[in-house]
């Protein structure tokens, strides 16, 4: 079942995403060569602390999980797609990084996701990782009152597979609200006209994925949460929490 947010309730989400996007904001400062995942991991913690939220990602465990996620970000590098877990493992010059993350706050949840590259970047990767915003963008901007599910879905598969890339099939953005995973799907690709009307009061987590490879094909690590591409590329993630409004589509997780 959708539950529409009233605008208050959406203040109140736009004050937790403010929390994601200063917390996405000081561990994208904080990668660089040598830096472990773990070490992001706790700037992290250090953020939702200062700002007395908590983490919807810590102790997780969907059914598809064999253990309870045991971060507060999941942290995806180079093949890896998504739900990377946090490890001692040390960036590299040129790791192409995906941090995704999440705040919980007077009782909403935000969500948002950013890929950068480290140090020196190739140009293949430099052109996944824009991609992948533009992505995000062209779905954000089909976020309006009186469109409907498979218009975001059919803005972001259309740059994606424009650009040549692959889309892990199966795994898309959500709604949000009182928990950080309600309904509805928002796949990222789809038909036009199709799906769910879009009202005021919806609030969405749009995140396209994208595997620079061009195969659909990934598969779960040994870990039972990190989704790794099968053919080896490089893959990137962007994501923000977007209220439907009136007045266009209001972007919850921004700066």
């Amino acid at each position: 079942m959708v539950q529409l947010k009233t605008d208050t309730s959406i203040e109140a989400m736009r004050e937790t995403g403010r929390v994601v996007a200063r917390l996405l904001t000081a561990v994208r400062e904080a990668a660089a060569v040598g830096v472990s995942l773990l070490e992001l991991d706790e700037v992290a913690r250090g953020v939702l602390r200062e700002a007395g939220a908590g983490s919807p990602f810590l102790n997780y465990r969907p059914h598809f999980a064999p253990t309870p996620f045991p971060a507060v970000i999941c942290a995806s590098v180079n093949d890896a797609i998504v739900h990377g877990i946090p490890t001692d493992q040390r960036l590299r010059d040129g790791d192409l990084v995906s941090i995704d993350a999440g705040a919980t706050l007077g009782g909403w949840a935000g969500d948002s996701a950013i890929s950068f590259i480290v140090g020196r970047a190739r140009p293949a990767d430099t052109r996944l990782v824009e991609t992948a915003f533009e992505a995000l963008e062209a779905g954000i901007a089909a976020a309006v009152v009186g469109n409907r599910i498979g218009d975001i879905a059919h803005a972001i598969g259309t740059v994606c597979r424009g650009a040549g890339y692959g889309i892990p099939e199966g795994f898309g953005g959500h709604g949000i609200g009182r928990s950080m995973h309600e309904d509805p799907a928002v796949p990222n690709e789809g038909r036009p006209g199709r799906g769910m009307a879009l009202r005021h009061g919806m609030v969405l987590a749009i995140e396209p994925m994208l595997i620079g490879g061009g195969t659909d094909v990934f598969h779960p690590d040994r870990d039972g949460w990190t989704l790794r591409t099968s053919d080896g590329s490089r893959a990137a993630h962007a994501e923000h929490t977007v209220a439907i409004t009136h007045d266009g589509p209001r972007v919850l997780t921004a700066l």
